[in-house]
């Protein structure tokens, strides 16, 4: 008894005079069992790789390094999806793979990877490349007792660190190609794929189990949970893309979802925000919402994203999730701030309508209803960047659509947003909010040649002078110094009277003559510095957003 406790305490894995008759049963290795699988049995069309990525590791490969496609693209050529996205994990460190490529960018803390990009502008593409990891014990991991904010000074020169609660900070050792995949989160995205062997590498199961279509976790779903909680937003996107194939959770895997949800009260809101992004703009939208709900994760999660789930069935809400899943689906591009406009507009518009109804003027209601919503929904994300900007103009060219004589028109279609502008105010008429025919107006007069667009605006005049106009009531303004006469006029009364009489013959006549304003003279611009002014916001000016 005292032999086998001295055995066990060391890592025996039995005695010397143990019986023929009773095996000994070996611990499970972490890192699983490797298989190599050839093009016969995994089935992957080489046809569906794209041919950037296989650049990428051809150039690794030429270096003398290991380089294959990784993760959730292997899962896609698996199942006969064309992968979105490429990812390559190799061998060598972020500043070999650097040094190999004209244009790699090394980005990242918690995780340092190396992007490596194709092409220019709206048609570039990253290729996101990772050095293997080591499959690190967390207990061993050196502690910090803040976060990424609070820590910085201490996290800067450690390479594995985690914080109180266990959640990973840093985890840069290299380490073989066995252990990065024992690291992976699923077994669905552990797996690797040389395109020019054709041959996967798969350690823990991960075509059994994509054959059998079972979302399974490596190793204790609780334990991977805690070390990154962002995992349950992932096994929710995972979930929401391939229930249309018929994955489904293992048992193990889905149960501490909903009690671990806490955790993610941890994570940056930077980093929550961008996976809340991922499960909206990546084509199953509306799928994602209704596992979200499925799973008892509806709320909790990310304030806004507690909103989307919320108004996810109002009529608007639910077209626009579904207008941005069927845009991925044919392979157009779609805006964060479209999609978020589209969030938030029903605060907007209830906030406007009652400004309005109040008196204000069309404009300022408007913007003070939007300054209203960002701070109640948005709160951290305060809508003052580029992404509220984006959604503010979007919101403020809805009333502008009702002009459609004169000069506005035109200068509507110059609007970087236009088309942005325009799809929303699609989305509403097709929900009833507008008339339909505005909308129709507007897609026609945006394709139409310039005497069209003139004879258009024409009629739309015509027709404006045909209707009946209301009555204009002019309101008096009243000087700031309440109207007190002056010094010619309390000599005599003169004055005072010939105002009185004034003001009741306006008063018969039912309106008053407005005050004179003083105007302003603008001293003369230097012309070489205005039409350089306008040169530099002409190019500095974005392109059409497409949502």
């Amino acid at each position: 008894m005292i032999k086998k406790f001295i055995d066990r305490l060391f890592g025996k894995s039995g005695s010397a005079d143990a019986s023929s008759d009773s095996p000994q049963r070996g611990k499970k290795s972490p890192f699983g069992k490797r298989h190599d699988v050839g093009p016969v049995e995994h089935g992957i069309n080489p046809q569906l790789v794209d041919e950037r990525a296989m650049d990428v590791v051809q150039t690794l490969k030429r270096g003398g390094f290991e380089a294959f496609i990784v993760g959730g693209a292997v899962r896609d050529l698996l199942v006969g999806l064309r992968p979105k996205d490429f990812d390559v994990a190799t061998n060598a460190t972020p500043e070999q793979v650097k040094a190999l490529f004209r244009r790699a960018f090394i980005i990242g803390r918690r995780f340092r990877i190396v992007h490596v990009i194709y092409g220019r502008g709206r048609e570039h593409e990253v290729i996101e490349v990772s050095t293997f990891r080591a499959h690190l014990d967390a207990s061993l991991a050196e502690q910090v007792g803040g976060n990424e904010r609070t820590s910085k000074s201490e996290l800067a020169g450690m390479k594995h660190a985690v914080d109180a609660s266990g959640r990973v900070l840093r985890d840069n050792v290299w380490g073989p190609m066995e252990e990065d995949a024992a690291r992976r989160d699923f077994t669905i995205n552990a797996m690797y794929y040389d395109p020019e062997t054709q041959m996967v590498v798969d350690y823990h199961n991960g075509i059994r189990d994509a054959k059998k279509k079972i979302i399974r976790m490596i190793g204790n779903p609780a334990l991977r949970y805690r070390e990154d909680p962002v995992r349950i937003i992932r096994a929710v996107r995972f979930a929401a893309k391939l229930s249309a194939l018929g994955f489904t959770f293992e048992d193990k895997t889905v149960a501490p979802l909903r009690e671990m949800k806490g955790l993610l009260a941890d994570v940056p809101q930077s980093r929550l925000f961008d996976e809340m992004l991922k499960l909206l703009q990546t084509g199953h939208a509306v799928a994602s919402i209704e596992q979200l709900k499925f799973l008892g994760l509806g709320t909790g999660i990310y304030p806004l994203l507690d909103v989307v789930v919320e108004a996810a069935d109002e009529p608007f809400l639910n077209l626009a999730l579904l207008d941005t899943d069927r845009r991925v689906g044919e392979g157009k591009p779609v805006a964060p701030s479209f999609l978020l406009s589209c969030v938030l507009w029903a605060d907007v518009r209830d906030g406007w309508a009652r400004r309005t109804q109040r008196g204000e003027h069309v404009m300022p209601a408007l913007q003070d209803a939007i300054d209203d919503a960002f701070n109640a929904k948005i709160g951290d994300v305060s809508g003052r960047g580029k992404l509220g900007g984006d959604m503010r103009e979007i919101w403020t060219m809805q009333p502008r659509f009702e002009k459609r004589t004169g000069s506005s028109p035109y200068s509507m279609l110059e609007q970087p947003r236009f088309r942005a502008g325009f799809d929303f105010l699609r989305l509403r008429a097709q929900t009833g909010e507008i008339d339909l025919s505005l909308a129709e107006w507007w897609e026609t007069f945006s394709t139409a040649y310039d005497d069209e667009r003139h004879a258009m605006i024409e009629a739309v005049r015509l027709e404006q002078m045909r209707r009946p106009q209301p009555a204009r009531v002019r309101v008096r303004r009243t000087d700031a110094s309440g109207a007190v006469a002056g010094p010619a006029d309390a000599a005599d009364g003169s004055g005072s009277a010939d105002r009185e009489e004034s003001a009741a013959s306006a008063t018969d006549q039912g309106e008053f003559a407005p005050a004179k304003k003083r105007r302003r003279r603008r001293k003369p611009a230097n012309r070489g510095d205005a039409s350089g002014t306008a040169s530099e916001n002409q190019q500095g000016a974005p392109g059409p957003d497409l949502t």
